[in-house]
């Protein structure tokens, strides 16, 4: 992304708080202002009490002093203060955008981003922003009105060798310039290894009885010490630019001083200038040399910054889903059937999943999608709440194509049940009542116990206030299973999509879970995705599919004494 672009998006971020940052300017003035007349008063303290004995001078200067440096502290704290609330304020709209544009991005983007990678831009690439906006910022803002004011009193003293001393502005520049490239350059490949650190953290923290069953304690540490490894390369890299440019406008900044030294003695020793003057006018061009020496090292956290945001905006860009149009049609009631029509789909362009299928399923009929792995089974039950989008054909609900419905009305008519039960590390209430919080606790009570959960919930510490962990780790999968369709049963949505619900539980919890099912499916249309084919034989019509497409169709007496593929699968699981 070019500079200049996100330098654009920086001010748009920041321009909300238009009014705070005025504020905090109005303060750095005033403080450069009274940066500037402390530098001017060694004039007076040196020619007017130490070489002319004004006594008058020495009882008001000591007060004047006090007054400038109570001043400067006042409004110091004023722009410090001001400055962190944008910075943190620019810091909070971003994180907030960034989590609302993750939350409305389709499927695919989480297929080809890492965990890690988004909460690397989430956490740690806005964190970098925020220290550019609020002290980088700052920093340049604060040492330019303060090399403003220092060069006026340094011009009054002396316009002559402050005309020479400004030469080396330019030249103290060019450094900044090249090393700003380099740090920059360094700062994208840290944040791009710092999200592989993550994205290794998450995967092997929650995959960690993997791991431990494997053996590969050893081989992860190694795995993650050399991501480690490759990091600390690029700090100590960057730490070399950073110094070196630190170093280099040290020398640049000791020739300036000797030089200015070696001149302004001159012009004392001749009588053109006194004391007082000399000295005032080195204060001044000290004091400015530290802003334009810190500029230098605010220079790497602004490139650091600029990287950062580069990957933030970048996310930003990422295409969502498509949000509701002014045109887009509000779902009815559900009342009569989905049809499939000569569906087709790719997940990557290239390779075919689906091949112009054809399925109807009525309303309030069970059918059941079997076939060997990777047919395309799960890839249609993603495909009618449209998290992903057809490559060719239609996807009609009483007779309402998909495409054309809203999003949310479309969803809000169907529950799911997944293999992968998702449970969030809440309330077991919140877990059920996940998606309308507002339902009464009579009502999460009927639920539970419709899926058989209302046992075990009761069984627990805290009942329904028991906080079950990451995952739903602290209790067993069919106890998670469970509390997933104590969910959908909630949610009460006329369309039901069941994708591998029981394929990961034992025989006994697949009982237990069946039930649950069983009462969940009463009364509505259901789509079961499974591979125990001994889970589906009450269906209405089982599917067969085999390469993207319907091979058999028909009730499991019927397949069976076909002697097709179907029955095939049946006697591998006897």
């Amino acid at each position: 992304m070019p500079e200049k672009e996100i330098l654009r998006r920086i001010y748009q971020a920041v321009r909300p708080y238009r009014g705070t940052m005025l504020a905090a300017m109005v303060c750095m003035v005033l403080v450069a202002g009274f940066s500037a007349g402390q530098a001017y008063m060694v004039k007076p303290l040196l020619d007017r009490i130490f070489f002319e004995h004004d006594r008058s001078t020495l009882n008001i200067l000591p007060l004047l002093l006090i007054a400038v440096f109570l001043g400067k502290g006042f409004f110091y704290y004023g722009y410090t203060v001001l400055l962190e609330k944008v910075g943190q304020g620019v810091v909070r709209d971003l994180r907030q955008r960034i989590y609302a544009h993750i939350s409305i991005m389709p499927l695919s983007f989480f297929n080809r981003t890492t965990t890690g990678e988004l909460i690397s831009r989430v956490v740690s690439d806005v964190t970098l922003m925020q220290t550019a906006v609020s002290q980088a910022v700052v920093g340049i803002l604060k040492d330019l009105f303060q090399v403003a004011g220092l060069l006026g009193v340094v011009f009054y003293m002396n316009w002559k060798l402050a005309s020479i001393s400004l030469l080396f502005l330019p030249i103290s520049l060019v450094p900044m310039a090249i090393f700003g490239r380099l740090h920059r350059r360094y700062s994208h490949q840290n944040q791009e290894t710092m999200a592989r650190v993550s994205n290794h953290l998450h995967e092997t923290i929650n995959g960690h009885r993997i791991v431990k069953a494997f053996g590969m304690e050893e081989y992860e540490s190694a795995r993650f010490a050399g991501i480690v490894d490759r990091l600390y390369g690029i700090f100590i890299k960057d730490a070399r630019v950073r110094n070196f440019s630190h170093s280099l406008m040290e020398l640049l900044g000791g020739v300036f001083v000797a030089m200015v030294i070696w001149y302004g003695g001159r012009e004392v020793l001749a009588g053109k200038s006194t004391p007082g003057t000399f000295f005032s006018f080195m204060t001044s061009l000290v004091m400015i040399y530290e802003p334009i020496k810190s500029l230098s090292n605010v220079n790497s956290t602004v490139q650091q910054g600029m990287a950062a945001a580069a990957r933030v905006f970048g996310l930003l860009e990422e295409v969502p889903e498509p949000q509701p149009e002014a045109d887009a049609v509000e779902m009815p009631p559900f009342s009569r059937e989905i049809r499939i029509e000569n569906l087709s789909f790719s997940y990557d362009g290239e390779n075919t999943v689906l091949d112009d299928l054809d399925l109807t399923i009525r309303a309030g009929e069970t059918v059941a999608l079997v076939g060997p792995s990777g047919g395309g089974k799960s890839t249609i039950a993603n495909l009618i709440p449209r998290f992903y989008e057809p490559s060719a054909g239609r996807i009609l609900i009483d007779g309402n194509n998909i495409m054309d419905l809203s999003l949310k009305s479309l969803r809000s008519q169907i529950a799911m049940v997944t293999q992968e039960t998702i449970l969030f590390n809440d309330t077991v209430k919140n877990n059920i009542a996940y998606g309308d919080q507002e339902r009464s606790m009579d009502e999460i009570r009927e639920a539970a116990r419709a899926a058989f959960a209302l046992e075990f919930i009761e069984a627990l510490p805290q009942g329904f206030d028991t906080v079950i962990g990451e995952f739903g780790a602290r209790l067993s999968g069919g106890q998670r299973q469970r509390l997933s369709i104590a969910r959908a049963i909630l949610k009460n949505a006329p369309i039901l999509i069941l994708d591998e619900a029981t394929s990961n539980l034992d025989t006994e919890s697949e009982l237990e879970v069946q039930k649950a099912l069983e009462n969940l499916m009463q009364g509505r249309t259901t789509l079961v995705i499974a591979h125990r084919l001994s889970t589906i034989r009450r269906a209405d019509r089982i599917c067969v599919i085999q390469d993207g497409r319907i091979v058999e169709e028909g009730d499991h007496e019927t397949l069976m004494a076909n002697g097709g593929l179907y029955h095939t699968l049946r006697e591998m699981q006897r």
